[in-house]
């Protein structure tokens, strides 16, 4: 999955777009080289907001790319442009990856993309989407869904978490959680080969987790309870746990084992740990517990999802790496 094109008309969101740019367009070869040949596809010149872009190439080029991206679209309450849908469609047909962010999806459902597939976008327009789409199963909870050739997430950062999730497919965990860092975003959500992703994240601020988060993560080898999150976070359990509810939308023990089950993917990518090093490492136990656990959350053993990763063109070492 080298290639990747924006499809980009007027009327496009510009904060989904640029973030895509950053992610995509930006020179990484520090990270992997060859990084992405990165294209922007549209028209003609378009405008996205107060800006004016100039295409690299004509709607026609998405054919050639190994993934598509399309933005978000500003105007849910207007058919996309239908020279976009039939580009869209025919890029897919060809063979390529699509994936839409935030209300982006609405071009997916318009191309019939989307048919028979879960899919979500951002929250205040799932009803629109399911109600115009009614082959669409939509969800309004996950932060994004993968399946497989197509790929729709929720709304602004969610989306920056679909394309971290594009990089850690193609490039593996630990250069998608370089990337994060040099961006300066949380690395954590992610579910690996899981198509319907739903791992919840602390964002980054101020709030009365933020600093149990990485304590809690420098710690995932321990037998952690929610007493311990309570201690350290000077609050009680009832507190603790209406607290987590508020910032990552899910419980304590949950969001633990969300953080065990990411750090065991990176562990299986990036080391030749066994299974039962790996389940010390990460907190579970035994090997059978990590396998019980990982199957349930990414879909296929911790076996399997090595020798995925194996497949594939290892990154080299992110030792002496600079971070602006």
């Amino acid at each position: 999955m080298t290639t990747v094109a924006l499809a980009v008309t007027d009327g496009m969101l510009h904060f989904e777009l640029a973030l895509a740019m950053e992610v995509f367009g930006s020179d990484l070869t520090h990270l992997v080289n060859p990084w992405y040949d990165f294209a922007l596809c549209g028209p003609s010149a378009v405008q996205v907001g107060r800006f004016r872009l100039e295409p690299d190439h004509g709607l026609e080029h998405l054919t050639r790319a190994d993934t598509v991206i399309v933005p978000g679209w500003a105007d849910v309450d207007q058919e996309p442009p239908a020279e976009l849908v039939d580009a869209v469609r025919q890029a897919h047909g060809a063979g390529a990856r699509v994936a839409s962010l935030c209300t982006g999806a609405f071009v997916l459902a318009a191309a019939g993309l989307l048919d028979g597939r879960l899919a979500t976008t951002h929250w205040a327009h799932t009803q629109e989407l399911a109600r115009r789409h009614p082959r669409v199963t939509v969800d309004p909870d996950v932060l994004y869904v993968d399946n497989g050739g197509v790929l729709t997430s929720a709304g602004k950062a969610a989306a920056m978490d679909l394309c971290l999730h594009l990089v850690r497919l193609d490039h593996g965990s630990a250069v998608a959680n370089t990337v994060a860092r040099r961006l300066v975003v949380p690395p954590h959500r992610d579910g690996g080969q899981a198509q319907f992703v739903t791992t919840p994240v602390p964002a980054p601020g101020n709030h009365p987790l933020a600093g149990l988060f990485p304590w809690a993560l420098q710690r995932l080898d321990q037998p952690l309870t929610v007493e311990d999150l309570a201690r350290q976070a000077r609050m009680s359990s009832r507190h603790l746990g209406r607290h987590f509810k508020s910032v990552t939308g899910t419980t304590p023990l949950q969001w633990l084992l969300a953080q065990r089950i990411r750090h065991a993917q990176e562990l299986l990518e990036t080391t030749e740990d066994t299974v039962d090093t790996i389940a010390t490492a990460t907190g579970m136990g035994t090997a059978t517990t990590l396998r019980r656990h990982f199957a349930r959350t990414v879909g296929v053993p911790p076996d399997t999802y090595r020798r995925t990763f194996r497949t594939r063109t290892r990154p080299g070492p992110l030792n002496g790496e600079r971070h602006p």
